[in-house]
């Protein structure tokens, strides 16, 4: 990894926040959840040793990683640039179109001043990289490819074992399947030696990465459902990460009235969302990923 890059490696509430020197400046892609402000504040404060902080740059939409703009640019006055294709959804601050409402999930208001378009060239940590179009978790999702450096910056394109959750089929929308393997089948014929996930370590065998990818994905292709519950397990263990715990009693209820949670139950499992609430928790738990404690139900990540 060239020494101008700094990756602050997070988890799975808060995406991963890269940080770009640049001589007496920097730049910052991805800035985390709303509720890890204050920890992305201070992260960010010790990478960039001293250094003027003047671009915020974003991957996607999604919460986990456009929550601390606002933040961040009180704190540093930086410029924020958006993938185009969100643009009009941060402009009019649609909480439906930015899955903030239905998954019940939460970020600040922003505004941004520039927008990035697949195939635009920028320069980050005196690089060039090259603005590509990656879509199926999110459908105007970029990634940012440095073909000299071999660097991937992937965001929930692509991770060691896998990718983001396929909103768009979630949602009804059967082009999120398709956009996933057009992204991965292109990504397939880069050059890459490392890659920049939005989730995780950074990693090396990519080859290995992206055909995991492929297999995943011959899967969810052939069973929805399959898709459809694994999605159900990452957004519910995702709403324990930024809750902490939850009584487990009342999760049925939760189901019911969080919208992707009691569509997907009613659209790909025809069944009622406590139902598929208890099915989900008995998986998690199972797996490890949850515990109880006192009846309530607690995330181990």
């Amino acid at each position: 990894m060239p020494q101008q890059i700094r990756v602050l490696e997070r988890g799975w509430l808060s995406a991963n926040n890269i940080v770009f020197h640049e001589g007496t400046e920097a730049t910052l892609v991805d800035s985390g959840y709303v509720t890890h402000s204050g920890q992305t504040l201070a992260l960010l404060e010790r990478a960039l040793e001293g250094r003027k902080l003047v671009r915020l740059i974003n991957t996607h939409s999604h919460s986990d990683h456009i929550g601390g703009n606002a933040a961040v640019r009180r704190a540093h006055g930086c410029r924020i640039l958006v993938p185009e294709g969100m643009a009009p959804a941060v402009a009019d601050w649609d909480e439906d179109a930015l899955l903030l409402s239905s998954a019940h999930q939460q970020a600040e208001q922003f505004e941004f001043d520039a927008t990035i378009a697949p195939g635009d060239e920028l320069e980050m940590g005196g690089l060039r990289w090259q603005a590509l179009h990656v879509p199926g978790h999110d459908m105007h999702a970029l990634a940012y490819y440095a073909p000299r450096e071999r660097i991937l910056i992937s965001g929930d394109a692509l991770w060691q074992d896998g990718f983001g959750v396929m909103f768009a089929e979630l949602h009804g929308d059967p082009s999120g399947l398709p956009a996933q393997r057009r992204t991965l089948e292109m990504l397939r014929e880069l050059d890459v030696g490392v890659v920049i996930p939005g989730h995780g370590a950074p990693f090396a065998d990519y080859e290995a990465a992206v055909a995991r990818a492929l297999a995943r994905l011959a899967a969810f292709e052939q069973s929805p459902e399959r898709m459809a519950k694994s999605a159900m397990k990452a957004l519910f263990t995702f709403t324990l990460l930024e809750k902490r715990r939850m009584p487990r009693a009342g999760i049925g209820d939760y189901f019911g009235q969080v919208a992707i949670f009691r569509d997907v139950s009613r659209n790909f499992f025809h069944k009622e969302p406590a139902a598929v609430a208890a099915q989900v928790i008995d998986e998690l738990l199972k797996a490890g990923v949850l515990v109880e404690e006192d009846g309530d139900l607690v995330s181990r990540g």
